[in-house]
């Protein structure tokens, strides 16, 4: 009889392995951090200059929000590829979440040279943590199975705590007393998150360490080196041409390029995929949903995503937070879909378990999710035609708007990732994954480049406008559902 050893420590919380809670801690500051951080980024940046902000453009701004939540998106490739590589999980995630936490307390800086470099410094710490933290979870149970699934509940459950507490305590320092004050607040959960993370190192075990041979980790070492130099040789010759007058670039023009390019990137590799994949009948059919789950995912998110962008200044500008004579912070309403999260995820993971065999189909949830984000948005629409002259709308509107947001999140997200890994073939699934998060990036990046269009249009236009295209391939992937069903045979 094969006796199959815990990757634990083997003591347990709340009938999980021990280490779930030291994972859980990391996870929900790490949240803390970044939503804290994220709900005053652009009312940061578009703040007066006298008043402590940039003095940005809602354009300027909310095209590096759009680079900044693309870049959070984009570098958790390479950094899953440094952990399996050369440091381990378990080591990436110390490393990326001190990281973090220095890029937080460099946003603490009153300067616009330290606002960059920290915004930088938390993209390659966040590269280093957010992938490698959930495999850890993963490698607590080797044994796979429900008790697995129940163990990522609890963990994500993490995830909206902290995205809940961050806008509340960030926001507040952050809009009512100083800007740098409330990046601090977020570099100050980090660091608790660090500190927890070290003490509750032993409750893992052996899960998350690093299993390469030592000649893969010097092979690794020295193409990351080389990735390194060549990034940083790159950069400078950027800024010496920019300096010298020879090029002009402005952040919405390497927005819209890097759009650009990252779709190409994607077309040509499923061209090169369906061509020379060497990809079975069954397989290719398979394969085939994902470009269409792929285009869905990141309209998904560039609607989504618009609630630390344009959403937010709506809250800031056109919405009567005034309570008692006293206004709230704006970004306290970025605290309204992780509270619905956490209230409305146990309802929709009932009933899909309930539904049984007549449960929607993996096309059919994309839809149902799209159609609710765009009715949210219509809701907005129809609040900003009382906003013409610059009268202020009840926060409800957002209240009812982050509801349809979050229930449609609730029919697509979660089962966009496990969808991926079913479809794709097992020689495939660490490429999908990488195309998966290429399309949450994609999406953060229109989501910015969007949201300054709130310059130049009337918001009624602008939120319609957003609302029929989401809504718009929401039916279009509905009524095609039942074909894109067949392709995927008895996956579900």
């Amino acid at each position: 009889m094969i006796v199959r050893m815990s990757h634990t420590s083997g003591k347990e919380w709340f009938g999980h392995p021990r280490g779930l809670s030291t994972l859980f801690f990391t996870e929900m500051w790490e949240r803390f951090s970044y939503y804290g951080m994220r709900a005053l980024l652009v009312l940061f940046m578009t703040d007066l200059v006298a008043n402590g902000g940039l003095g940005l453009t809602d354009v300027t701004a909310t095209a590096i929000y759009g680079l900044y939540t693309f870049a959070v998106y984009a570098v958790a490739l390479p950094g899953g590829w440094i952990a399996d590589r050369l440091l381990g999980q378990r080591r990436a995630v110390l490393w990326g979440g001190i990281v973090i936490a220095a890029g937080h307390f460099t946003l603490a800086i009153p300067t616009t040279t330290a606002f960059y470099v920290g915004l930088v410094v938390i993209v390659l710490g966040t590269g280093l943590l957010k992938p490698n933290v959930s495999a850890i979870v993963a490698d607590l149970y080797p044994e796979g199975g429900a008790r697995r699934d129940a163990g990522f509940s609890v963990f994500y459950m993490g995830i909206n705590v902290g995205g809940l507490a961050g806008p509340l305590i960030c926001g507040f320092l952050g809009e009512s007393i100083n800007w740098h004050l409330g990046f601090s607040a977020a570099g100050i959960g980090m660091a608790l998150g660090v500190v927890q993370y070290v003490v509750g190192w032993r409750h893992l075990g052996d899960a998350g360490n690093l299993r390469a041979q030592p000649e893969q980790r010097a092979k690794a070492a020295r193409m990351f080196w080389s990735g390194i130099a060549v990034t940083v040789g790159i950069l400078v010759a950027l800024v010496a041409l920019q300096s010298g007058g020879v090029v002009a670039f402005s952040f919405l023009n390497v927005a819209q390029g890097t759009g650009l390019i990252i779709t190409i990137v994607v077309v040509l590799y499923f061209v090169y995929l369906f061509t020379l994949g060497g990809l079975t009948a069954e397989e290719t059919k398979r394969v085939a949903v994902i470009p269409l789950l792929f285009v869905a995912a990141a309209v998904f998110w560039s609607g989504f995503e618009q609630a630390g962008s344009s959403m937010n200044l709506f809250a800031e500008r056109l919405t009567d937070r005034t309570v008692f004579g006293w206004e709230a912070p704006a970004s306290w309403l970025q605290s309204i879909n992780p509270l619905f999260i956490v209230i409305f995820a146990p309802l929709f993971g009932s009933l899909w378990i309930t539904l049984a065999s007549r449960n929607p189909s993996i096309p059919a949830k994309f839809a149902l999710g799209l159609v609710q984000l765009g009715v949210g948005f219509f809701v907005l629409a129809w609040a900003s035609t009382f906003t013409g002259d610059g009268d202020l709308v009840s926060p409800v509107w957002l209240v009812v708007t982050y509801f349809f947001h979050t229930t449609g999140e609730l029919c697509l997200s979660p089962v966009g990732l496990s969808s991926i890994t079913k479809l794709s073939p097992k020689r495939f699934v660490g490429q999908m994954m990488g195309i998966w998060f290429m399309a949450a990036a994609l999406g953060n990046l229109i989501a910015g480049l969007v949201a300054g269009m709130i310059q130049s249009l009337p918001l009624p236009q602008l939120f319609g406008t957003v609302g029929s295209i989401v809504v718009g391939t929401g039916i279009l992937l509905l009524v095609v559902s039942g074909r894109v069903r067949r392709l995927t045979g008895d996956i579900t």
